[in-house]
Parts: structure tokens; sequence; C-alpha cells
């Protein structure tokens, strides 16, 4: 065999251990399934991390973070369709001072509670089996069989050992909140707008202490990340250097994701003398459950866990451990903390997603600079002039410039900073940031061509570096800003049941 088959062999085979993870499920997408171990706890799998100033009319001064977990969602998931681990504990950490080290975090825990609704059959008072018993409206119906709340923490400082507050409804202080049950579909909620008014009963303005007032909304969302994921993983079986941008299917449209949304008031989020913020979201499990092969009657009962929390999902800069990280690490990183990512860096130095799009492109040059500084700075520390900390500690996380103004609704440029729209990805991410044309055109030298032959941008590269950094890579799925809600929580109605 020649040299040059054994290599193309082995990179082909690269591309379908290390971009396929997450081979058993249907597809995977931005951090969806990525991870040996999610595979096997979908409901602690954090698929997306958004985070960008509000942009919806008024509400300028504040940072909305959304975290979505549990993937790939059929609307019809009955009967107990998809709720929050109980067990688990899920959390979005803000770093304000550059060191890779959270000073804010934000926890929410869950907790299902059945109300043991019977029928009366043959004289018998028996267990009805559906999560609802009639149709469904307002918050905690007597219809609604199992009710699923949360808290809120704030913990400021280390996030087990720092200074913790429970969060409490600015109107009536009540510290536990309902989360809306799944969409079951349009005769369950009264017809086809039903669920959104429904859902919108349980977005609450929430007191944060020395602050000032913020939102949370936590529930079911149509699945918001769009990509040609079928296709990209079939050995890029798409024309990626095509000029349609909007010419395969979205894979992920038939679905349903579960949210966690914050708005934040920027003051509560930011240190004295810089407005650039980190953040990454994480869900974490105890580190002992012992299952119980006698359960009783109840929820929860087929398990009892204990012990310190365990940190097993982490997601905040998109595709980074999906399609970086190898496949060997990448239960690893998800168990990490920023502060650690030094460990990590020769993914990110010497990446093999642009070998792979040579390979299978040939025309598409892969860049030869080495290290890739120009990726450590877009995904380990921010652009210099956009989104770097002054004191930045190289590590993985969203960075957010929250001096920069956003960009309304209608004008934005889905293509972010590259676009010209300095108010999004890499600056934060919205929700229509088509980070998958952005990510491959970074990943092939984009930032090179952009910084100049005078390195303007400080990404250690220039054009030369990467003779295809201008080209307009795509997977052909795009959305704009006016595919999504105008205003908080941004996501949008999920999919019923009933489709």
């Amino acid at each position: 065999m020649q040299a040059k088959q054994r290599k193309n062999m082995w990179i082909a085979a690269i591309i379908t251990g290390t971009a396929l993870a997450g081979a058993m499920s249907p597809a995977s997408a931005s951090s969806h399934r990525e991870a040996p171990f999610l595979t096997n706890a979908p409901k602690v799998d954090g698929t997306d991390f958004y985070m960008f100033r509000s942009y919806a009319a008024g509400r300028q001064d504040y940072v909305t973070m959304i975290a979505n977990f549990i993937p790939f969602q059929d609307p019809q998931g009955g009967p107990n369709f998809y709720q929050f681990d109980q067990n688990a504990l899920y959390e979005i950490h803000v770093d304000n001072n550059g060191d890779a080290r959270e000073d804010i975090t934000f926890q929410l825990r869950f907790k299902n509670t059945s109300k043991r609704t019977a029928l009366n059959i043959g004289g018998k008072q028996v267990l009805i089996p559906l999560i609802n018993s009639s149709t469904i409206s307002g918050v905690n119906p007597a219809s609604l069989n199992v009710r699923e709340t949360y808290t809120v923490d704030m913990v400021k400082g280390d996030r087990r050992g720092g200074t913790r507050s429970r969060l409490a409804a600015a109107t009536g202080g009540a510290t536990e909140f309902d989360k809306p049950v799944d969409n079951i579909g349009d005769k369950v909620f009264g017809g086809t707008t039903g669920y959104e008014t429904y859902a919108n009963q349980h977005m609450y303005d929430i007191a944060i202490p020395g602050c000032g007032t913020g939102r949370v909304f936590v529930g079911q969302r149509k699945e918001s990340f769009f990509i040609a994921v079928g296709k990209i993983f079939d050995l890029f079986n798409l024309n990626p250097l095509g000029a349609e941008t909007n010419g395969n299917t979205n894979d992920l449209e038939g679905k349903n994701v579960s949210s966690i949304a914050l708005e934040i008031p920027i003051s509560c989020l930011t240190a004295a003398g810089e407005p650039v913020i980190g953040a990454y979201a994480t869900a974490s499990m105890r580190q002992g459950r012992l299952l119980n092969p006698a359960p009783a009657s109840g929820i929860n009962t087929a398990v009892k866990e204990g012990g310190a929390w365990s940190q097993v999902s982490r997601i905040g800069m998109p595709l980074v451990n999906e399609v970086i990280i190898g496949m060997d690490d990448k239960d690893r990183f998800n168990t990490s903390k920023p502060k650690d990512d030094v460990q990590f860096l020769d993914y990110v130095t010497n990446p093999v997603l642009p070998a792979v799009v040579e390979t299978l492109f040939p025309t598409a040059k892969a860049p030869t600079n080495f290290p890739r500084t120009d990726l450590v700075t877009v995904f380990l520390k921010g652009i210099n002039g956009v989104n770097q900390p002054k004191n930045v500690v190289a590590s993985e996380m969203m960075r957010l410039n929250t001096s920069i103004a956003p960009t309304p609704a209608a004008s934005q440029n889905v293509l972010g900073v590259a676009g010209g729209d300095n108010a999004g990805f890499p600056n934060g991410r919205r929700p229509a940031d088509d980070i998958v044309d952005v990510s491959l055109r970074v990943a092939m030298g984009a930032l090179c061509v952009l910084t100049g032959a005078g390195d303007a941008l400080q990404v250690g590269c220039k054009p030369a570096d990467a003779p295809a950094g201008a080209a307009a890579l795509t997977d052909g799925v795009r959305k704009t800003a006016a595919s999504f809600k105008p205003a908080f929580p941004y996501l949008n109605t999920p999919l019923p049941g009933n489709q």
C-alpha cells in the first residue's frame, strides 16, 4: 500500500472515530452525546451554551445565558417526557477577572413530586400511568400528576466553598420555582398557541442580593442548534466549498431540548475595570450510587445517591469536545475545569480537523502555522480588542465583552465577528450565530487571513499560513435572528407531541 493511501485511510479513521463521537446515536451536534459516559446519562448531557447581551428592546443592560441539556428529544416522548435529574447539580459558572476560575456560580437543583393521582376502577383507587390526568393550564394545576420544581442558588467565589445565597422571586419571595411540563400536545394545552401561554407563566423575576432583578426560565424548547450533521459525519458528504448556504437539511429540526435560561444585570456579573466575562455550564452527579433491587412505590426510589459532587458534563465554546478533543480524552475533558486546560493544549495547537478537510477536499489546504496560536486565541483567550480579558489565563470557555452594545435582531450578521458584527460569536454566542460555518472557517485559518500581514488581531499568523483561510466553508444550513424569539428566553416553543 502506498504511503499516501495509508495516510488517507488513517485520516478517514480519525474522522470516523473522533468526529463521530456518539456513533450509537442518530446524530451528534454541538455537544450532543459527545463523550462515552454521557451516552449513558442523557439527563446531564449539556448540549449548547449561549451567552450574549440581551437584544430585546429595553434589555440591553442584561446578559442572557442559556444552557441546554438532554439532547435528541422526540416531541412524543411520553409517558414521562423529559425531566432534569433530581439527583444532579446543574451550574453556570462566570469568571469575571480572566483567571480561569469561577467567581460567580448559579446552581440549580430539581425535585419531582408525584401527586399520586388515582381513579376509581371497580371500587379501587388505582394510580394513573400518565404524567397528566386531563388538560393543563396555569402553574401546577391539579391535572398535572408530577410536579417538577427547582431552586436557584448564587455562589460567590469557589463553587463549593464560596458564599451562597438562595435566590427568591422578586414578588412574593418564593424560593421554589415550577418548571412547565413538556409540550405533550395541542389537545392537552387547548390549541396550537396554548403551550406557549402556559410556559410563559413559568418565567420568573428573581431578586439578586445587593445587585438588582434578573429573570429565570427553565423548560423545554425547540432544539436551537442547526447543522447538516448526518452529511458532515458521513465523511463530509457535502460540498463545504459550495456557495449555497441554505441548501442542506437541518437534521435537528424535529427535536426538542431542555433549557436553563438566566437574564442577569451586567452589573451583577462584571468586576471593576474588566468588562469581559467568561462562562460555561456544567452538570455534576454524586460519586456514589446504589441500585435498589426492590424500590418502594414512588418517584426516585430506584437509586440511592450520595457522596461528593463529581462533574460529568461541561460546555462552553461550541464543538470543542465534539471535534477537537480526542476520543480517549472526552470524558476527561468533561470532568475538568478551565484552570487545568493546559493538559488539552495539543488538541488546539495541533488540530486534526483541518487535516481531515484537506484530505477529503484537496483544494482546501490546511494551515501550516504550528503551533496554531490563532486557535489558542479564539478558543482559549479571546480576541485582543474584542473579548480578551486583560489578565487572561488560557482556558476554554465562552467569553463576552459586555461593553460592546448588542446588535438588534434585524441587523445581526450570523457570522458574528467574522462578518463585521462584534456583538456575535466568538464574542459570546447568540441563537442564530452560525457556529458551524464560523468554526470550519476558523479551523482552516480564517483569522490568519483577517489579521492581515501585520497581524492586527495579534493571533500569531499571517495570510500566507492559511491557503484556504478565505474560503467560504459551509455546511449548507443557516438561520437568522428572525428564526428565533425576539426576547427572553429567545429559544422557540417546543414542538408538540401530537405532530
